[in-house]
Order: C-alpha cells, then sequence, then structure tokens
C-alpha cells in the first residue's frame, strides 16, 4: 500500500492495474477523482483510460470509467433464459413469497418472470394480467388462476406483446402488485430496457399497480438499455442475488429503496 503523495511514482503497468483494482471497489470513478489520487494530471488518466478500453478492460463514458460497457442490445429470449439460471430460480422464488391470497399482479416481460410464473403456488383465487405469453403458458395450468393476456404487437425476440391496445387495457385494472424484469437499473438514468414499445407499456403497467417490484439478477445493475422505463424513484422493492455490488445496495437504500438479496438456489 503507497503512502499518501506517492501515487504518482508507480510505474505505468501499476497505475493500470490500481485503476482496474478501484473501480472493482468502487463500480466507476471520474477522471478528476483519478487525477487528485495518483496525483498525475488528467491528460494523463485520460491516455491511461483509453488504453484499458482499448485492451477492453473497462468502458469510458462522460469523463469516468467503469469496468463494462453500460449499454445493452436486445437478445432473444432464448438466448436470456440460459444465463445466471441459479439466480435468476431464487429471485423469482422470492417474488412468488410475496403473492398474497386471492391476490391480483401484474407480470411483464421476460426470462425472470417467467422463472417467478414458475414459483406461484396461488392460495385461494389469483388473478394475473401479463403481456408475457410465456407466463400465460404457465399459469394457465392453474384452475385457481384467471390470467388476463394482454394483446398487441407480437416481439419475437421477447415473446411477449407490446403497443397502445395493451396499455388501453391496462388502464381499466388496478393490481397490487407489479412483477417487472428489466435490462439495466443505472442508478442515474433509473430503469432501462432495449425496446421503446415494451418501456412504454411497462410504465402503464405501473400506474396500474400499487407495488413495483423489480425482478432483476445481479448482471443488470449498472446497465442500460435504450428505452427508459422509470426513474429508481417509482420502485417500492428490487430483488436481486448476492453478486451485487455493495455499492449499489447502498445507494438505492439511501434512495428509500428496499431491496433484497437471495442466495442461489
Amino acid at each position: 500500500m503507497n503512502k499518501p503523495g506517492e501515487d504518482s511514482i508507480l510505474s505505468l503497468p501499476e497505475r493500470h492495474n490500481r485503476i482496474l483494482m478501484l473501480l472493482q471497489q468502487r463500480g466507476s470513478l471520474s477522471v478528476t477523482q483519478l487525477s487528485e489520487l495518483f496525483r498525475v494530471s488528467e491528460v494523463t488518466i485520460r491516455k491511461d483510460l483509453s488504453y484499458l478500453e482499448q485492451q477492453k478492460k473497462l468502458y469510458r463514458t462522460h469523463g469516468s470509467a467503469i469496468l463494462i460497457s453500460p449499454y445493452i442490445s436486445d437478445r432473444h429470449v432464448s438466448e436470456k433464459e440460459k444465463k445466471n439460471v441459479p439466480e435468476k430460480r431464487a429471485i423469482g422464488a422470492a417474488g412468488a413469497a410475496l403473492i398474497s391470497r386471492d391476490d391480483s399482479i401484474i407480470i411483464a416481460s421476460g426470462t425472470t418472470v417467467a422463472f417467478l410464473a414458475r414459483e406461484i403456488q396461488p392460495v385461494g383465487h389469483l388473478t394475473v394480467i401479463t403481456s408475457s405469453v410465456p407466463v400465460t403458458q404457465i399459469l394457465s395450468q392453474h384452475a385457481d388462476t384467471d390470467v388476463i393476456q394482454l394483446g398487441g404487437i407480437t416481439r419475437r425476440s421477447s415473446m411477449s406483446v407490446v403497443g397502445p391496445f395493451a396499455e388501453q387495457m391496462l388502464r381499466h385494472f388496478n393490481c397490487s402488485k407489479l412483477f417487472v424484469g428489466v435490462d439495466g437499473i443505472d442508478l442515474e438514468f433509473g430503469l432501462t430496457t432495449t425496446n421503446m414499445l415494451e418501456a412504454s407499456l411497462n410504465g402503464a403497467m405501473i400506474d396500474a399497480a400499487q407495488k413495483v417490484v423489480v425482478l432483476a439478477d445481479s448482471s443488470k445493475f449498472g446497465r442500460r438499455g435504450f428505452s427508459k422505463i422509470c426513474d429508481l424513484e417509482a420502485v417500492d422493492l428490487i430483488i436481486t442475488d448476492s453478486g451485487v455490488q455493495p455499492l449499489y445496495l447502498e445507494r438505492l437504500r439511501e434512495r428509500g429503496i428496499e431491496v433484497t438479496v437471495v442466495d442461489s438456489l
């Protein structure tokens, strides 16, 4: 560990290694912060970050550095459902435990909400409104569950519906909870998805629910999809896995957002 004022005498590889180590700990750092920390000019730090970005070890954005690119491209549900399966199963189980007797809920689209649907064991009579075709297929098997499938344009990549017809249907309902999956959770930008029609529908779902529950594995934090769903202030609870960085937990809880962390099943 270097003493104060000695960071400027680090060799170039040492400084690069320490930058990456600090990003692992803090999530993101600005050029100014790094300049002050290492007692070198901002020009030097920008050169360091450019080199490390070329090596695909970090991503530069707005005068700062993070470890991975925050931007997400749309992927087919068949590809997504194979990733982080134990985490999604545990998150789905925790979400299912929130459903009350004779509840009325909204379930959005995505692979994590499909895991939620598989974990649901209705108590009393359950009413579910959903845009997800797989969720409808799963929950329609329960005799004591009514599933209202929203209508509209089918997105092949997500196997869900979007569009104004689905949004109009939601204006006639009010449910206790919305369970929504996202492509990204960013502390400044909020919740995002890769499709603007899906983002718009998710916004209508938020308006039709009393409580918003986000189901997101830890890989979604610090990421951004193309379209914004809402600010973080619209969220009541986030359920995620133990891989989430402590920095995100601290910042979210400071803003009054409840976060439940589950261990993989």
